[in-house]
């Protein structure tokens, strides 16, 4: 098959990925924006490449004009959480959705693999508009802590240099490295609570200090100089002994004063 028809049949896949990483941190910044804890970190994609199309083909025995409706992971999209109830979470996010079906899914945290991969696969049935019409094509989304992105990284890494086949001594200490991130993970899992505490208290601050500074910008925009000054002024105080209550009530204030300046501005005309 010629670059050019490879290009044609990859594209919807591309769009896919794109699409669908904008749909899962506008799911991140939904949270974030209503001043709660998200379960998603950070979102990644790819295509799989032609050559590794092939080899996968050939290793599954899959004839070529069924590769478009029988390989999973050509688009492929990652989600990262901070810990292990996060993962779940995203995935019945998965299942609420309507833009998207699930075909099936693997466990690969219940049932992690004799390797030490840990992660969990949802495949799905994703809708794509193109010039040429609608297409449905499947798509491969991995959810995993960062400890178990971590440990996938390296393994993927050393078996790459050692052509897939890790030395018996080398599988044995990532069996172990495993082992061990899989315990930092519950750890964490232990002090959720609190983490999720800290992490909520942190992004109201970084929202609310945004706000007000976009309010002052503002202020500064309607030609109220000194009344912007005072309240940056007040800000850098509250800023300097961390006060978020403090800050929710300055924020209150430039807000209130933004609409009264807009009000008697109607009024005049």
């Amino acid at each position: 098959m010629e670059y050019r028809e490879w290009r044609r049949i990859l594209l919807p896949y591309e769009y896919a990925v794109e699409e669908l990483k904008v749909k899962f941190k506008n799911i991140r910044r939904e949270f974030q924006n209503k001043g709660e804890y998200s379960p998603i970190e950070f979102v990644t994609g790819r295509i799989k490449k032609v050559t590794s199309i092939l080899d996968k083909a050939k290793k599954l025995n899959m004839d070529t004009d069924k590769i478009c409706t029988e390989m999973e992971d050509i688009a492929g999209i990652r989600v990262m959480c901070q810990l292990v109830d996060d993962i779940y979470t995203v995935v019945d996010i998965i299942h609420s959705r309507n833009d998207m079906e699930v075909v099936y899914e693997k466990d690969y945290i219940k049932n992690y693999k004799e390797s030490g991969y840990r992660s969990y696969h949802v495949i799905i049935k994703y809708p794509i508009e193109t010039i040429e019409g609608s297409k449905e094509i499947l798509a491969e989304i991995q959810i995993r802590t960062l400890s178990m992105n971590f440990w996938a990284t390296i393994e993927h890494s050393l078996r790459y240099k050692y052509n897939k086949e890790l030395p018996e001594d080398l599988s044995i200490r990532l069996r172990r490295a495993g082992d061990a991130a899989f315990t930092l993970d519950r750890e964490m899992s232990e002090i959720r609570e609190e983490i999720i505490k800290a992490q909520v208290t942190f992004g109201l601050k970084s929202l609310a200090v945004k706000e007000s500074l976009d309010g002052i910008r503002l202020l500064h925009k309607m030609g109220y100089e000194q009344d912007a000054i005072a309240f940056q002024e007040q800000l850098d105080v509250i800023n300097a002994v961390d006060n978020i209550d403090a800050l929710a009530v300055l924020q209150g204030q430039i807000d209130a004063m933004i609409d009264d300046i807009k009000q008697i501005s109607k009024e005049k005309k």
